[in-house]
């Protein structure tokens, strides 16, 4: 019965990829109903991804709009590689983001630290995970750094994996399990100290 769930999950998967890849191909041809398709496809992650990137409602709407103007101007130069088309438009938002920030001057980018040796990343996030819940970690993450918050907001809200994850913020794979991993690590600290009497 498991078997069988997990295998129509695939199938959804599938065809859920198989239809935006014939979306975008349709969009890449001008087709204005494909472009609208995949506007509403994505509209709602990229917006609430905004939102929680910049703190607020109007720049999010502002944003989420210049994103999907982006998309428009370039879609006929997008190329199926290692990551989908929804992590392609994660990082026209994150880009949009972080010109935004750099415009307001309120970010500065994390130095690049190499992925801790001997701690393993799963024991950090399974730790956080069992003292605290989704909307608790919400609230804590904004103690943590820019990009740190980045990292847990792709991959904690949106469920995307560390390649994407990596595709998005441009960074590599084992950076991204670093900020992670560090970003728990203080998570966990932060618990610790709330939790004594």
């Amino acid at each position: 019965m498991a078997e069988e769930a997990t295998q129509a999950a695939a199938r959804a998967a599938k065809d859920s990829t198989a239809n935006i890849r014939r979306l975008v191909e349709r969009g890449q041809q001008g087709e204005r109903a494909a472009l609208e398709e995949l506007y509403l496809l994505h509209f709602d992650r990229i917006y609430s991804y905004l939102h929680l990137s910049v703190g607020n409602r109007h720049d999010a709407e502002d944003l989420t709009t210049q994103t999907f103007l982006r998309m428009l101007e370039s879609i006929k130069r997008f190329r199926w590689q290692s990551a989908p088309f929804s992590a392609w438009l994660f990082r026209i938002a994150h880009n949009l983001a972080m010109d935004h920030f750099r415009a307001n001057r309120r970010w500065q980018p994390e130095e690049e630290v190499p992925e801790p040796e001997g701690e393993s990343e799963p024991s950090a996030e399974a730790a956080a995970f069992q003292s605290i819940g989704r909307q608790s970690m919400l609230e804590l993450i904004d103690g943590l750094s820019t990009e740190q918050q980045q990292v847990l907001t792709l991959k904690f809200v949106f469920n995307l994996p560390n390649a994407d994850v990596a595709t998005i913020l441009d960074k590599t794979e084992g950076a991204i399990k670093s900020l992670q991993h560090r970003a728990l690590v203080s998570l966990q600290k932060q618990i610790s100290r709330t939790s004594e009497p």
